[in-house]
């Protein structure tokens, strides 16, 4: 037997989602700051390195940046500032010491964003070089990925 189609109004299509707008740019910057992500740049040679603390830090509700040695940072640092830097000393073309002293020189807000050295180099005179070149704390490698999202709370301002 025939369906009988209903004379009536048809029915109402379910709602569709709303998709998501990629946001690029300062409007991006405005909505990641209005929803309180901390964003992190992980300055490193190493890429396994630089996804090891990515995965613990993304895990942890940070977004997280890379840069390759000191001068790709320094770049990446006057396009967008972020909230905390995650320095190796040892990298090629700019090392970690080098880059956080330059940093520390520049008279911008930049100038001013906590930093964290990340070294296997565990020496008196290692820990001195750091402070000396700016930064708020050392930490020798290998760094467990709980020591590294309790450290990043920390220096960003968030509870643990």
């Amino acid at each position: 037997m025939p369906t009988r189609l209903s004379t009536s109004a048809p029915p109402r299509a379910a709602p569709v989602a709303k998709q998501k707008l990629r946001k690029t740019g300062k409007a991006a910057q405005i909505a990641e700051a209005a929803k309180g992500i901390k964003t992190i740049l992980v300055i490193d040679d190493a890429s396994l390195v630089r996804l090891y603390y990515r995965s613990a830090l993304e895990a942890a509700g940070f977004k997280v940046e890379e840069a390759m040695n000191g001068i790709e940072a320094l770049e990446k640092l006057l396009e967008k500032p972020v909230d905390l830097l995650i320095v190796d000393v040892n990298m090629p073309q700019m090392d970690g010491f080098t880059f956080l002293r330059l940093l520390r020189q520049r008279d911008t807000a930049i100038a001013s964003i906590p930093a964290l050295i990340t070294s296997t180099e565990s020496g008196q005179k290692d820990f001195e070089a750091g402070r000396e070149a700016g930064a708020n704390y050392y930490l020798v490698k290998p760094i467990s990925p709980e020591a590294m999202v309790e450290f990043a709370l920390m220096f960003c301002g968030l509870p643990p």
